[in-house]
């Protein structure tokens, strides 16, 4: 018994939109996508909806399935594992109610959860985890509150970023991560805004080091995505082989034009730098984290700007970490990245969409899955949305506006069409 979805838009994932458009599955891979007078025949054992706007299942590119319930380093570490993983797993399930039918995690249980949710054990979205974040020591990943020895001591918890130094310590770590059968590998190449004592503008890993990681995670066929704010570890991100920039806070016309000439993606996450300038004094966020993102708040908005024109490609990421809707960032709001695409980086809203959809599976190289696309031949992972979203993005930060979700052609979420 096939699904049939008849919709008065039908947004691909990538080319122009179809008015009066259908896609047709029966199974976890889609039949039929395009126009209705096109489309195969229905039979009496179809189901038939019809809806306003069907698009691809949306991507989040940059995630943390931490399990913790603020934005924070040392919280990450005190945090037990066993609470952790449990809260992350509710987390999987709220951002594919939300319509994220796939998620890269950069750094988290996800490597983890990816099993659980791939055996139906628990609910979630696609998930490809990277395991553990590598960072040097004194490094955005390295927990600057504690003694560097405790710092060590609890690196042997695989989720927990930790400190790698020197050639063969790197090729060690990534090593590490591939024995999880984490399909991307994740560093630091500049400072951070939750790490206390580096500074964002900073590079970190040496070129040598970057080298080093990129070309043993190349041997696996894994890309590499590199925490980068500042232009000195952007560039040297580029020259050493990564694919993909998180957040490129300094970016400038030389990255951008490197980033291009390499085939790199920018996977900016900018709800996460807006919610931290507008975070209220009692959210329990360290001072200097809102120092660090009121000194950058603006760049980020022109580094945005410009890699869209540049046409840079972009994905969509937030850098949700957080479980309690009470913290700025939290998991099942991931949606709220579109309008700011918009409004603070300049995409049309069907730029956005793009880049949460089918620019998606791009920030996974050799790994990636067909996906991200309403195409014949690719996975059925789809929404309906109750409006359309070329006419007000902000609908896909809207939950409850999300009508249904599928993911590999079964519905996991349903709400009221009108």
């Amino acid at each position: 018994m096939a699904t049939r979805i008849e919709a008065d838009l039908m947004i691909p994932g990538a080319g122009e939109p179809i008015s009066n458009g259908c896609v047709v599955f029966d199974g976890p891979t889609i039949a039929y996508a395009g126009p209705i007078e096109n489309a195969p025949a229905s039979s009496p054992s179809d189901t038939t909806i019809g809806a306003p706007a069907v698009l691809p299942g949306l991507w989040e590119t940059h995630g943390h399935f931490w399990g913790t319930r603020n934005l924070s380093m040392e919280e990450l570490v005190y945090t037990s594992p066993w609470v952790g993983i449990v809260r992350a797993a509710r987390d999987a399930e709220k951002a594919l109610r939300a319509g994220f039918t796939s998620v890269r995690e950069l750094g988290g249980h996800g490597v983890y959860l990816a099993r659980a949710v791939d055996d139906g054990s628990i609910v979630g979205p696609h998930i490809y985890g990277a395991g553990k974040m590598l960072s040097p020591t004194g490094g955005h990943g390295d927990s600057h509150a504690y003694p560097l020895e405790y710092v060590h001591l609890m690196a042997g918890r695989q989720e927990l970023p930790g400190p790698c130094d020197g050639v063969p310590a790197c090729q060690a770590a990534v090593r590490k991560v591939l024995r999880l059968g984490a399909p991307v590998v994740k560093i630091c190449a500049s400072g951070g805004v939750l790490s206390d004592l580096d500074n964002p503008i900073h590079q970190q890993f040496s070129d040598e080091e970057m080298r080093a990681i990129v070309e043993e995670a190349g041997r696996a066929e894994r890309i590499v995505a590199a925490h980068c704010h500042g232009r000195a570890g952007i560039l040297a991100a580029l020259r050493a082989g990564v694919k993909t920039i998180e957040h490129g806070t300094y970016l400038d016309d030389e990255c951008a034009d490197l980033m291009l000439e390499k085939g790199a993606m920018l996977v900016p996450t900018r709800w996460i730098v807006t919610r931290l300038v507008t975070a209220s004094k009692d959210s329990g966020i360290p001072e200097f984290m809102l120092e660090k993102a009121r000194k950058m708040v603006d760049q980020h908005r022109q580094a945005m700007r410009l890699a869209v024109r540049k046409k840079v490609p972009i994905a969509l990421g937030t850098d949700t970490v957080c479980s309690s809707e009470a913290s700025p960032v939290y998991w099942g709001g991931n949606g709220h990245e579109l309008p700011l695409m918009v409004e603070d980086g300049g995409m049309t809203p069907l730029g956005a969409i793009d880049a949460a959809t089918a620019n998606g599976p791009r920030t996974l190289g050799p790994k990636a899955p067909r996906s991200g696309q309403l195409r014949a031949g690719y996975a059925a992972d789809l929404i309906v949305v109750r409006e359309n979203p070329l006419k007000r993005i902000a609908v896909l930060a809207e939950p409850d506006r999300i009508a249904r979700v599928w993911k590999d052609g079964l519905l996991v979420a349903e709400r009221p069409l009108a």
